[in-house]
């Protein structure tokens, strides 16, 4: 048997997120999709493959190194997964359900094709899979086979989504962790690794939901701690910060005044005061001290997005920042609610527009101008450096081709300013 995990089309609507991330990569309730399908192809003792757009090919092979290339023109059971859905127990469940009853069918929401069942006996797959072939044949040849199966699977859509699934799903996820790992409670509700700190005066309220602390992670003096919330590995809270109401920390960032609700990639700084709320931070982002967002409209109104010229309703009331990685604000900036910041961007002042990729943003002073590759890759590196991470070629050739796969944002930044 062999489980592909496989990029869509759809990916495209999830930027800025996942303008360098795959799809699979993506933090939620703790988890990532990659981690569950790790875990079901060693229970099913399947192949794991990943089919994923060409600029990330090198990342999956480097970062990734327990899913194999795509092979296709084999007959074998595929379990096929749209790499878009939620991370969260729920889907997992259903997925077991689906390799379980081992019936052939697909499982479509919309025009979205989230996970298919194919037997040994179904056409094989293209020879040359990638996002492309892999969706020509799914609408075309398999459509025309394959019976529809009845399955409640989510998955994401625009960047939004990812933060109330994250809301919906961490303490559950969390719950699953404490049956399967091994963790201390220190207080109630307080769970941590043996090499956890926690420092003195700590403030806890863990009624609607634990808070777990995982290995390395360091919490400072006089914070304030309310469930549910995960504290990643190697995460450093400093002192007197407050952590609340389904906030997930990747591993290795550095987090202090304010969160509410967030998910935070791996590498990321906010190390500063400031309030960071129902937003997501991708990987190696620093926000200037000061930094805040707002998550609520004066109006009290559920908010509405814009996506590369799409408004969407979200249907929340709460909606803060999506930022893209490598992105970075300077002190004091001022993030207006429901605004998305682009990939390698640097943001001063008051943000009261959508930022696109690869700009320096100071838009209320008149000036929206471009960032270079070479500058981001100086930056990247410097920043590695921090961290003791050795780059990689294929960190930098990230760089180039995140550059390229923007560059019709751009063009709005060039556009005549409305002050």
């Amino acid at each position: 048997m062999q489980v592909i995990v496989f990029e869509d089309t759809g990916v495209a609507r999830l930027y800025p997120v996942t303008v360098g991330r795959l799809a699979y990569n993506i933090t939620c309730g703790s988890f990532r999709l990659v981690d569950w399908l790790t875990r079901l192809s060693s229970e099913w003792k399947a192949d794991l493959r990943g089919v994923v757009r060409s600029h990330l090919v090198e990342i999956q092979a480097t970062d990734f190194s327990q899913i194999r290339a795509p092979q296709g023109g084999v007959r074998q059971p595929t379990l096929l997964v749209n790499a878009r859905l939620v991370p969260s127990l729920d889907n997992v469940q259903r997925l077991r359900e689906l390799v379980a009853a081992a019936r052939p069918g697909l499982v479509v929401s919309g025009e979205t094709i989230q996970a298919a069942y194919l037997g040994a006996d179904a056409p094989a797959l293209p020879a040359a899979l990638y996002p492309e072939t892999l969706g020509d044949f799914m609408q075309h040849s398999l459509l025309s086979h394959l019976p529809r199966i009845e399955l409640p699977l989510k998955h994401f859509t625009y960047p939004h989504d990812i933060v109330k699934a994250n809301m919906e799903s961490l303490a559950s996820s969390l719950e699953f962790r404490l049956r399967e790992e091994k963790y201390r409670e220190v207080r109630d509700g307080l769970f941590v690794a043996d090499d956890a700190t926690i420092g003195d005066f700590l403030a806890l309220d863990t009624k609607q939901g634990p808070v777990l602390i995982d290995h390395g992670a360091t919490i400072g003096p006089h914070c304030f701690l309310r469930g549910p919330a995960y504290i990643g590995p190697k995460a450093r809270v400093i002192e007197h910060s407050a952590i609340k109401d389904a906030v997930s920390l990747g591993h290795t960032t550095k987090i202090g005044g304010e969160v509410e609700a967030s998910v935070v990639e791996p590498y990321t700084n906010k190390q500063h005061h400031g309030f960071l709320g129902h937003s997501y931070l991708g990987s190696w982002i620093n926000l200037g001290a000061g930094t805040c967002n707002s998550d609520l409209k004066n109006t009290y109104g559920t908010v509405k997005m814009e996506y590369r010229g799409e408004t969407v309703p979200t249907g929340m009331q709460f909606v803060g920042c999506m930022m893209g990685d490598y992105a970075k604000t300077a002190i004091n900036t001022g993030i207006f609610t429901g605004k998305t910041i682009g990939v390698c961007s640097m943001v001063y002042g008051f943000v009261t527009t959508n930022v696109p990729s690869f700009v320096n943003y100071a838009r209320l002073f008149g000036q929206v101008t471009e960032l270079t590759p070479e500058v981001m890759i100086a930056t990247q590196q410097r920043m590695f450096a921090r961290r003791k991470v050795e780059p990689r070629p294929c960190d930098a050739q990230l760089i180039h081709a995140m550059y390229e796969l923007t560059r019709h944002e751009r063009q709005l930044a060039h556009e005549p300013l409305s002050l």
